[in-house]
């Protein structure tokens, strides 16, 4: 298989004012920490005391991956909140409409939702030195507002004890078949992920076949701990846009469980990261962002997370298979993206009805 990026990026490039791109002007002698550089200041940060990060990601992995920052800065105490995508988006706009500035960092891995929040300006600009290392569609234009921190992608996942390689699902098609009734779960579609699935493959494998695919009666789950949990304990066969991440982290506990990439390719979306406008410890932020973007946080996501880093020079998670031997499925338009969410929405709701 084989590693397929967009064909489009420049259509996510948002023109801004000139006086946006002077703003973000790299500092000119980043200073060098261990293992990374930064532009921000560092005592300021650490006399700020504290930082919080919005994100869609399992509370065990986010309390790993800030724990390795808090070690390298332990006078920076971390916080967390962690919620679907659709839900925390629609939290942090309820805050900044109360003017309660709560977050500095968010992440959210529905692109369509990073596009409309830059647009509100609920970005703080900042360009970190080692947003270099990333390709230019993993990044806003101009760079600084939100940069790609990870990759994620969902395929087909099964538990062999319950289902064998001869009859499991090869294809996306094969999910139809009538005998996966009640059997096959999938995530909410508050899920960025989620919605990336629906938007890919619709359009390749034709209009009919969500439709189709409603009369299994697919579950709907917040979480890929629950869907893989479900799995495993035999309640369901199948999980369709199973998220890969899930898969090697349930794995390598020694769950009984096989992951099948559809020859069509497997959807993928980002998991994308910046600054909140307005947070209450900017320099914090951006010490965090530096470090989080630099080999050693990005191995630290990849170890707490198990994902997928958008930087070549990050290995894949162990047990993983490497970006290049992928055939990922990625939008080709951002904007389009975003403008789908709300008949995706209303239509996966359709699809998994109140099955929750």
């Amino acid at each position: 298989m084989r590693f397929t990026t967009t064909a489009a990026a420049a259509l996510l490039l948002i023109a801004l004012p000139s006086w946006c791109q002077a703003q973000g002007k790299l500092c000119d002698n980043p200073r060098p920490m261990q293992g990374f550089k930064t532009c921000a200041d560092v005592d300021k940060a650490e006399a700020e005391g504290a930082f919080t990060l919005y994100s869609t990601d399992p509370e065990a992995g986010q309390v790993k991956l800030l724990a390795a920052f808090n070690k390298a800065f332990p006078k920076i105490k971390t916080s967390y909140v962690r919620l679907q995508a659709g839900a925390l988006y629609a939290k942090v706009l309820s805050e900044r409409q109360a003017k309660s500035y709560l977050v500095d960092v968010i992440q959210l891995s529905d692109m369509g939702m990073i596009l409309d929040f830059q647009k509100r300006g609920g970005f703080r600009q900042y360009v970190s030195p080692e947003m270099a290392a990333f390709k230019p569609e993993y990044k806003s234009q101009p760079e600084g507002y939100w940069t790609w921190g990870s990759i994620i992608m969902g395929g087909i996942a099964y538990n062999p004890n319950n289902v064998s390689a001869a009859e499991a699902p090869k294809t996306w098609q094969d999910l139809l078949d009538p005998k996966w009734t009640d059997a096959v779960n999938v995530k909410v579609s508050n899920s960025g992920l989620q919605h990336g699935v629906y938007h890919m493959l619709k359009p390749i494998l034709g209009d009919d076949y969500f439709k189709k695919f409603a009369a299994i009666k697919p579950r709907a789950f917040d979480s890929y701990v629950q869907q893989y949990g479900r799995l495993v304990d035999g309640q369901d066969k199948i999980i369709m846009g199973a998220q890969y991440s899930g898969y090697i982290e349930f794995k390598a506990k020694g769950a009984p469980l096989a992951f099948v990439f559809p020859e069509t390719g497997v959807p993928a979306v980002s998991e994308t990261y910046g600054i909140v406008a307005d947070g209450p410890h900017p320099n914090a932020a951006e010490l965090f962002m530096d470090w989080f973007l630099s080999p050693i946080g990005q191995q630290a996501l990849s170890e707490a997370l198990l994902l997928h880093s958008p930087r070549a020079d990050v290995p894949a998670p162990a047990g993983g298979v490497a970006l290049k031997d992928m055939k990922l499925l990625v939008p080709a338009d951002w904007h389009e993206f975003e403008k789908s969410r709300p008949e995706f929405a209303k239509e996966w709701d359709r699809i998994v009805g109140a099955r929750r």
